[in-house]
């Protein structure tokens, strides 16, 4: 996992984990896009997901925006996406 990618899914994890209460269902995986980008899946127990998405998606749209930034530094995309 290239160095940029193991920073990305290290805030993610940083962000999220506070947030939710079953710690142990937390799964964060990366892999790269067709056009080399970098997409980031967040597992999380069922009665978690509200709190990972936050009122009107506004968690998961800080923690997306806070991954694009670190990204930012080498023009790579990022996408971050809550899977249920």
């Amino acid at each position: 996992m290239p160095e940029q990618t193991e920073d990305i899914v290290g805030l993610v994890d940083a962000v999220v984990r506070p947030l939710i209460e079953f710690e142990d269902d937390l799964d964060i995986q990366s892999s790269e896009t067709e056009d080399g980008g970098i997409l980031v899946e967040i597992r999380v127990n069922e009665e978690d997901a509200g709190k990972v998405i936050g009122r009107q998606g506004r968690v998961i749209k800080a923690i997306r925006t806070l991954s694009r930034a670190v990204a930012s530094r080498t023009g790579t995309p990022v996408e971050v996406e809550l899977i249920d």
